[in-house]
């Protein structure tokens, strides 16, 4: 009874009438809220914050209104940054899709948040939703198109010149994907240069990003890309050398924080050291429950450590949590 009860909770993890909602929003837009266009970019930002809060319930309540208003301004304004907002706005209801794992409604957004972001000539948000794209296409089992993609996408960041810290960021940032994008297909020597080159490029970003910045990457974010990297290479002692001195204070948001936990969790469980995996997805859980209780991978390793591990200390305490 309790397993069964444990799998219920995981199908409830989103719930399934918002997602049924965003769905009925991606087949036909829906009409303007009404809301006043100059709120547009601070509603964006609010609803980056419930990303970065692991608020994913109420972040999908937003998501159908914010593209539709979007939507509008694009179609009335006419102009790049319209375009970039829109792609923008994509692009994070696909970050958002990715991670509850609904992946035939994230390769849409990813799509239409790589349509607008050519449209609106920024290399960022083009960069921003190519991520976004490799990443689905990455679940697809595409692995080739994905490094495709992001590798193109990395090619436009790099023609700006770099000559601003945000480029800077997201060039850095656009390597760590490829990297990751190379690690999962397989690709040991192109996966480990690339995320060196990371290394480098992040070398100068700051601890601390700047407010508001689209690829908020820091030194420590490149370590947590080298943890995932090496997992997916299938080099768990690597990947935890490469997270040893990573720390929950490094990370500003909950999200980051959540996932720093989760990644060091997956390379413990790789290593068949179910003690220390559950160390790491209780220290997840008790930073948002969300990151490990909607996360489908995650889910799967709290169901096999309760079937697997019953009596490991922390077994019990970790299903609860997350139920």
């Amino acid at each position: 009874m309790r397993r069964r009860s444990l799998i219920a909770a995981a199908a409830l993890a989103a719930p399934i009438g918002l997602i049924t909602a965003l769905d009925a929003a991606l087949a036909s837009t829906p009409a303007p809220t009404g809301a006043p266009p100059h709120t547009l970019d601070a509603r964006l930002a609010a609803a980056r914050a419930q990303f970065d809060a692991a608020a994913h319930t109420p972040l999908l309540r937003t998501l159908p209104g914010l593209l539709a208003d979007a939507h509008h301004a694009a179609a009335t304004g006419r102009q790049d940054l319209d375009c970039a907002r829109l792609s923008s706005a994509y692009t994070l209801a696909a970050q958002t899709l990715n991670k509850l794992g609904h992946y035939k409604q994230s390769r849409l957004t990813a799509d239409r948040a790589a349509l607008y972001g050519d449209v609106s000539g920024s290399p960022l948000a083009a960069a921003a939703a190519a991520r976004e794209l490799a990443a689905v296409l990455r679940h697809q089992g595409q692995e080739a198109a994905a490094q495709q993609h992001i590798e193109a996408a990395v090619s436009r960041v790099e023609a700006t010149g770099l000559t601003t810290g945000a480029q800077a960021s997201a060039f850095a940032q656009m390597l760590c994907s490829s990297a990751y994008t190379a690690a999962v297909a397989q690709d040991r020597d192109q996966a480990l240069a690339l995320i060196k080159e990371a290394a480098r490029a992040a070398r100068d970003l700051p601890d601390v990003a700047p407010a508001g910045r689209l690829f908020p990457l820091t030194p420590a974010a490149v370590d947590l890309y080298a943890v995932s990297v090496h997992w997916a290479l299938g080099d768990a002692g690597t990947a935890l050398e490469a997270g040893r001195n990573l720390r929950a204070d490094q990370f500003p948001t909950i999200e980051r924080k959540g996932r720093m936990h989760t990644d060091l969790a997956r390379a413990w469980w790789q290593r068949s050291k179910p003690e220390q995996t559950v160390t790491e997805l209780l220290a997840a859980a008790r930073v948002s429950a969300a990151e490990v209780r909607d996360r489908p991978a995650i889910r799967e390793i709290v169901d096999a450590l309760y079937t697997k591990h019953p009596h490991v200390s922390g077994v019990r305490e970790l299903v609860a949590a997350t139920a």
